[in-house]
């Protein structure tokens, strides 16, 4: 297609149309979409600085003043957002706009699109791609577990551009919006968020990889009989594994990528572009109780939470008061163990090795989940040391004394 410097205001207006177009679309990076709303995007800023010198408001700002000026509420902003709470959360700067919700409100109210992505034309664009601080990844270790090998085959020219590759290899450039994940989970801090997006990167390729053995995903799979025939496959000796190959029967992709240095990881649940649900899990600890525990909470966040734009990154060994960590540790500790089994339970009432044994042949559960619930519910990490499954989970993987 012929593509021109526009002199025009109507040419102008034609390649807007063609750029919301296109960011509909959601093409993926390197593809002739991408390419052609690059190019589009050079044009019309080049344009607009010209023509139209002022800074484009505040995103949020943007959208109140329109409230204003229509008289709505934020009950009105629901079908835009989809629920009253993201409204909140959103207005009040603590959520970031999505995709899905630009598209909407730049439909539904008028917004343009530059607007809401929050493009700045006073702003060069070569600073726009590349705010983010390369050097800030640590790409020695990524180097040393061979993350980068087959980006090093071509003609690099600078770390910088290794990584941008592995970066957008996983679909995750940072520069633009259509590309970015919203992270959510207690493992996230701004001094190590560059590792964690590393990790993440890695175990959307790994994902990738896994694709053609796993079955067919369905949505509807997920309920709390699923979850329950999932735990007590923790009765076998080989549990976790055959837990792994259960979940990717159902089309469900389970990751199994050591944590980065100076992350505190346990595991994350996410979604690809394709809609595939991925589990990543870091085994940071060897213990069956925190394997069976952590994957548990993984599938409730792939349950209830995750879409192609949340991430959610966690470290169970802290205390969250957001309430979809909550509702994802409610929904482990159910299916794990039902709250009427566990208050009837002599092993609740009167805690030893016979009576945890005893419940583990009642519910057909390995033994560790449940002394793991009393050390966490007692908040003694000492008792029962010798029931919680010490070493036995990396050597299912292949990770038998990989330091984590």
């Amino acid at each position: 297609m012929d593509t021109k410097v526009i002199r025009s205001d109507e040419q102008h207006q034609a390649y807007l149309l063609e750029m919301q177009n296109l960011i509909a679309k959601n093409p993926m990076p390197g593809s002739q979409y991408a390419e052609r709303l690059e190019l589009l995007s050079v044009l019309v800023e080049a344009y607009e600085n010209q023509k139209f010198p002022i800074e484009i408001p505040d995103p949020i700002d943007a959208i109140l003043f329109r409230m204003q000026e229509q008289s709505l509420k934020q009950a009105d902003l629901v079908p835009y957002f989809g629920t009253r709470s993201r409204v909140s959360e959103v207005l009040g700067r603590k959520r970031p706009l999505t995709i899905p919700m630009i598209r909407a409100l730049s439909s539904g109210l008028g917004i343009s699109v530059e607007t809401l992505l929050g493009v700045d034309p006073a702003e060069p664009a070569q600073l726009r791609r590349d705010d983010v601080d390369w050097s800030g990844f640590p790409v020695g270790e990524m180097l040393a577990r061979g993350w980068l090998q087959k980006f090093t085959n071509k003609a690099t020219e600078s770390t910088e551009e290794l990584v941008k590759g592995f970066i957008a290899n996983a679909g995750m450039q940072f520069g633009s919006t259509a590309f970015r994940r919203s992270l959510h989970g207690d493992a996230y801090s701004p001094t190590t968020k560059y590792a964690l997006f590393a990790w993440l990167a890695r175990v959307i390729q790994k994902a990738r990889e896994k694709k053609g053995g796993l079955g067919k995903f369905d949505s509807s799979v997920f309920s709390a009989a699923f979850l329950r025939e999932l735990v007590q496959l923790s009765w076998s000796d080989h549990g976790p594994a055959i837990a792994v190959e259960f979940l990717e029967r159902n089309g469900i992709a389970v990751v199994i990528e050591p944590a980065l240095k100076g992350t505190l990881l346990d595991g994350a649940a996410l979604q690809d572009f394709d809609g595939i649900p991925i589990i990543g899990l870091t085994l940071r600890f060897d213990r069956l109780d925190n394997f069976w525990f952590t994957l548990l909470h993984e599938i409730a966040h792939l349950w209830k939470h995750v879409n192609q734009e949340e991430t959610f990154l966690d470290n169970l060994d802290s205390s969250s008061d957001d309430r979809r960590e909550l509702e994802a540790n409610r929904i482990a500790k159910e299916a794990l163990i039902s709250s009427v089994a566990w208050k009837r339970s002599e092993a609740y009432l009167n805690p030893r090795h016979d009576s945890i044994d005893q419940l583990s042949r009642e519910l057909k559960i390995h033994p560790a989940i449940i002394a793991g619930r009393l050390r966490k519910e007692r908040e003694n990490y000492t008792m029962f040391n010798d029931l919680v499954g010490h070493g036995q989970v990396r050597r299912h993987f292949n990770l038998t004394g990989i330091e984590v």
